[in-house]
């Protein structure tokens, strides 16, 4: 297999990640999960998924649909690369193990059925926030401690955001 497809089957449907992941885990690879957008790769989405990969052996990324985006709010221009290039881009880095996508506004319907081992997230949130109003909860946190899970955070880069690139762009 060259190496494009060996990049292109790295993304996946929903069925396909599960078995992945139940013969990686079987394997006694440890599983670390993570999810965002990812609309324009930057300095910040490098570093903080190498980071969330070194707290396991595989790392799994779901990233949002363009429709799940647009529900973000994150403005009218957004996402300015479809899904399907997103994807493409981060299956690319040699880090990331499998991508899958999903519609939903969080991922959590996405954790419960995949079971990683490790959730991981910017350090914008909290892993011991257990409130579900708090803008610091990760979406997901119960189902991974209830399935005897990790919830993990990394520091985020200073200064880079595609929000940021995306006003730069525009001034």
């Amino acid at each position: 297999m060259g190496k494009f497809e060996q990049i292109k089957n790295k993304v996946t449907s929903l069925d396909e990640m599960s078995q992945r992941i139940r013969e990686w885990k079987q394997a006694g690879e440890k599983v670390v999960f993570t999810n965002g957008c990812f609309d324009i790769l930057h300095e910040g989405h490098v570093t903080y998924l190498a980071k969330a990969a070194d707290f396991g052996s595989k790392l799994i990324i779901a990233i949002n649909t363009d429709a799940s985006v647009k529900r973000q709010g994150k403005g009218e221009e957004r996402p300015i690369n479809p899904e399907s290039s997103r994807a493409l881009i981060l299956a690319a880095l040699e880090f990331v193990d499998g991508v899958v996508f999903f519609n939903e506004d969080t991922p959590v319907s996405l954790i419960e059925s995949l079971k990683p081992d490790v959730l991981v997230k910017g350090a914008d949130y909290d892993a011991n926030e257990s409130d579900p109003s708090n803008k610091k909860y990760i979406v997901g946190r119960e189902a991974m401690l209830a399935n005897g899970g990790e919830v993990k955070t990394v520091a985020l880069v200073e200064g880079f955001s595609t929000t940021n690139i995306v006003k730069k762009l525009k001034a």
